[in-house]
C-alpha cells in the first residue's frame, strides 16, 4: 500500500502532537492491536481523514495464486518490488515527482530494492518521476504505522469475510472502524472513491487458504 500526501509534515505533526497529548510513545501495528493502543489507532485514522490532499492506493494478492506463482515466481522480493512499481504507476500524476519512503525490511544481500525501483520506474517513465527510495524502521516513523493499520485492516477483512480467522476484538474493532469512515461494507472486492484506490486480485483460481499471506508491506509516499 502506498499513501501519497502532498505536504506529508502536516499529517505527521498532527500525529506527534496526538502523541503527546496523551504521551503514547508505543509503536501502532496492525497485528499488535489490543486496548491500550487501539484507541490510538482510531486516532491516527482520524486525523488521515482530517488531512487534506491524500491518496491511499493499495493491491492485494494470495501468495497462493497461479497468478503470483505464475509472474513472480514464488519470489518475494520479486513481487515487493514490482508491486511497489504497480502503486506507484496508480499514484503518480502527470509532471509528477515522487519521494518514496518505505518500511525497512531485512532482505537478502542481492536484493537492491531502493535502486531497483528507482531506476526501473524512472526508466519506464523516461523522466525523473521518482526522486528517491529510502527505508526506514516502521518505529520511528508515524506515517508507516498508519499505512501498516490501513493494509492490515483491509487484509484482515478479506480473511474474516473468507472465514479464515476466527476474529480478534480490537482488529474487528479498526477494521470496522475504518469501513464506517470510508462507508464500505467490505473489501473483499477491493473499494474506490476519490482519495481511496483498494484493489484486491482474484485472478482465475484465485485461493484464499490459511497459508496464505497477503503482500503486507506498507510503504508511503
Amino acid at each position: 500500500g502506498i499513501l501519497k500526501m502532498s505536504q506529508p509534515y502536516y499529517l505527521q505533526s498532527k500525529l506527534f502532537y496526538e502523541r503527546s497529548k496523551i504521551r503514547f510513545y508505543d509503536e501502532v501495528k496492525f497485528n499488535k492491536l489490543s486496548k491500550n493502543n487501539v484507541g490510538f489507532a482510531k486516532t491516527a485514522i482520524n486525523a488521515l481523514f482530517e488531512t487534506r490532499s491524500i491518496s491511499f492506493y493499495s493491491y492485494s494478492i494470495s501468495t497462493k495464486s497461479d497468478y503470483y506463482l505464475k509472474i513472480f515466481d514464488a519470489d518475494p522480493w520479486m513481487a515487493y518490488e514490482q508491486i511497489t512499481l504497480k502503486l506507484l504507476e496508480a499514484a503518480l500524476s502527470e509532471h509528477e515527482i515522487l519521494v518514496l519512503v518505505a518500511d525497512y525490511v531485512t532482505t537478502p544481500k542481492d536484493i537492491r530494492f531502493e535502486v531497483e525501483v528507482k531506476k526501473n520506474f524512472n526508466r519506464k517513465k523516461n523522466r525523473l518521476a521518482l526522486a528517491g527510495v529510502c527505508r526506514f524502521d516502521s518505529k520511528s516513523n508515524d506515517l508507516l504505522q498508519l499505512v501498516d493499520l490501513l493494509i492490515g485492516a483491509i487484509t484482515y477483512d478479506i480473511k474474516l469475510t473468507k472465514k479464515l480467522v476466527d476474529g480478534s476484538k480490537y482488529k474487528i474493532e479498526i477494521v470496522d472502524y475504518l469501513k464506517r469512515k470510508l462507508g464500505a461494507e467490505t473489501f473483499l472486492k477491493g473499494f474506490r472513491n476519490h482519495s481511496f484506490n483498494i484493489f484486491v486480485d482474484k485472478t482465475d483460481r484465485f485461493v484464499l487458504n490459511q497459508d496464505a499471506q497477503e503482500i503486507e508491506k506498507g510503504l508511503s509516499s
